[in-house]
C-alpha cells in the first residue's frame, strides 16, 4: 500500500507539473502574439527624383498618386514619399540621389534620363522605377526592354514613327511650310535618334531642316534668333526632360518669334504652344505605380519588362492658332483628343 501510494503521488505531481508548464507556454504564446500585434507595421518608403522644377508638371504627379491610391498605397497613410526636385539643375541630381539613398528607401522612382543615371550611380541595390524617360536601352540604363537586368525598370517614352508623324501634322497645318527648325538636345541619345527620323520625314515632304542643338537653357535665346535669321516657318521640339521642365520658356520664345510649333507633350500646348502629339505621359506615371506595388510585394526590377506607351494624344490650342493667323484643318481637328479654346 505504501508503494502504491508513492506511485500515486508521483503521477499526481507529474500531471501538475505538465499543466503548469502548459499554462506558462500558452501564456507566453499569447503574450508574444499580443506584442507582435502592438508593433506598428513598417510603412514602405518611396523616393522620387526629377531634374525639373517641382511645380512644372502637377498633372503627372497627381496621376502617379492616383495610381498608387488605386493599389491601396496612400501617401501619408500606407506609404511615405520623399520628393526631390533638382529645379532644372542637373548638377544637383547626384547629391539629391545620394540623399535619397541614405534614407534607406524601399524603391526610388525617377523622371527623365539624367535623374535615372544619378539614381543608378548612387545605388546598385535599391530598386529604381522609371516613371518616364527616353529610350533606356539606347542610353545604356537597361540591357533590353524585355529583360532590363540590374535594379532598373519602368516605362519609356519611345515609340516608332512619332517624329515623322509630327512633321506630317505640322505640314498639314502649314501648307506653305518650307524650312523646318528642329530643337534637340545633343546630350540625349534619344533626341539624336528623333532628329534623324525628323530629317528623313522632312526630306520626303520636300522640306529643309534647320538643326538646332541646345544642351543648356542658356542656348534657347540663340537658337530662336538663328531660326529667325534663317527664316524658319515651322518648329519641332524633340522630347527631352530638360525641354519639358522649361516648357513655358520655350513656348514664350516660339510665340515671340511667331513660329508655329509642334511639341512632344501636352505641357507645351497648355502653356500656349500650338499643338502637341505624343504619349500620354500622365498615363505612364499612373502605370509606374504598378511597378512600385510589385516591387514592394517582392518582385525584382530585373524580372519586370520595361513598358512602352499604349496611349497617345493630340492636343490643339485654337487660341494660339488664332494668334498666329492659322486655321487648323478639319483633318487635324477630327483627330484631336483635346482642343484648347
Amino acid at each position: 500500500m505504501q508503494n502504491l501510494s508513492r506511485r500515486g503521488c508521483g503521477i499526481s505531481v507529474s500531471r501538475a507539473t505538465v499543466l503548469t508548464l502548459g499554462a506558462v507556454a500558452l501564456g507566453l504564446f499569447f503574450a508574444a502574439r499580443a506584442a507582435t500585434a502592438q508593433q506598428p507595421r513598417k510603412v514602405p518608403r518611396i523616393g522620387f527624383l526629377s531634374s525639373v522644377p517641382a511645380n512644372s508638371m502637377p498633372a503627372r504627379v497627381e496621376a502617379f498618386r492616383l495610381g498608387l491610391r488605386e493599389l491601396g498605397l496612400v501617401e501619408g497613410q500606407t506609404i511615405t514619399i520623399d520628393w526631390r526636385w533638382a529645379e532644372g539643375r542637373d548638377d544637383q541630381l547626384p547629391g539629391l540621389a545620394e540623399e535619397l539613398v541614405r534614407l534607406q528607401l524601399d524603391v526610388i522612382v525617377t523622371h527623365g534620363t539624367p535623374a535615372t543615371f544619378a539614381a543608378r550611380r548612387a545605388t546598385a541595390t535599391i530598386p529604381i522605377v522609371i516613371a518616364s524617360a527616353d529610350d533606356p536601352v539606347a542610353t545604356g540604363l537597361v540591357e533590353s526592354l524585355a529583360r532590363p537586368g540590374g535594379n532598373i525598370t519602368g516605362l519609356t517614352l519611345i515609340s516608332l514613327d512619332l517624329s515623322g508623324k509630327r512633321v506630317e501634322m505640322l505640314k498639314e497645318v502649314i501648307p506653305r511650310l518650307r524650312r523646318l527648325a528642329v530643337l534637340w538636345n545633343p546630350r540625349n541619345p534619344s533626341s539624336v535618334r528623333d532628329l534623324k527620323e525628323t530629317q528623313v520625314a522632312a526630306r520626303a515632304l520636300g522640306l529643309q531642316v534647320q538643326s538646332l542643338a541646345v544642351a543648356d537653357p542658356a542656348g534657347f535665346a540663340g537658337a530662336f534668333s538663328a531660326m529667325t535669321r534663317q527664316r524658319a516657318n515651322g518648329l519641332i521640339v524633340n522630347s527631352d526632360a530638360m525641354f519639358t521642365g522649361r516648357h513655358a520658356l520655350i513656348v514664350d520664345h516660339a510665340m515671340k518669334s511667331r513660329l508655329p510649333a509642334i511639341f512632344s507633350t501636352r505641357e507645351f500646348t497648355e502653356a500656349g504652344g500650338l499643338m502637341s502629339y505624343g504619349p500620354n505621359v500622365a498615363d505612364l506615371w499612373r502605370r509606374s505605380a504598378t511597378y512600385v506595388d510589385k516591387i514592394l510585394k517582392g518582385a525584382k526590377p530585373a524580372d519586370l519588362p520595361v513598358e512602352q506607351p499604349t496611349r497617345f494624344e493630340l492636343v490643339v490650342n485654337l487660341k494660339t492658332a488664332k494668334a498666329l493667323a492659322l486655321t487648323i484643318p478639319p483633318s487635324v481637328m477630327v483627330r484631336a483628343d483635346q482642343v484648347i479654346q
